[in-house]
């Protein structure tokens, strides 16, 4: 068992691994479809989860935050860059709803009819 208490080989190349990360989550796209490129997509996918568990990311967050803007530009993140997986849009088209006419629904006859019943029972 490792003594540097995490599981599994060593990470040969974290880089590659970071940037299967930053990749999915900048094109929105399933961790399946990670290009061979950033390594095994599980793998990748369980070193994500593990280290938002451990709070990895938060802590990269907070030093990225603290150093500062840069010094030539600054950078924002907004929604207007960021994008929808091609499933999220739902239905084309949306849900259609008829609605049948006031004057239509009064001059046709109803779709179902009530069973007579005597006096004495109601």
């Amino acid at each position: 068992m490792p003594s540097r208490g995490e599981r599994g080989p060593p990470v040969a190349d974290k880089r590659r691994t970071v940037n299967g990360i930053l990749w999915v989550l900048r094109t929105g796209a399933p961790w399946r479809d990670l290009p061979e490129r950033y390594g095994n997509w599980n793998s990748v996918f369980v070193r994500f989860t593990r280290w938002s568990k451990l709070g990895v990311w938060d802590a990269v967050f907070e030093t990225l935050a603290s150093l500062g803007p840069p010094a030539e530009e600054e950078h924002a993140i907004d929604s207007t860059i960021v994008r929808a997986h091609q499933h999220a849009a739902g239905v084309k088209g949306g849900i259609k709803i008829r609605k049948r006419s006031a004057a239509r629904a009064a001059g046709s006859r109803p779709k179902s009819t009530s069973a007579q019943t005597p006096k004495a029972i109601r």
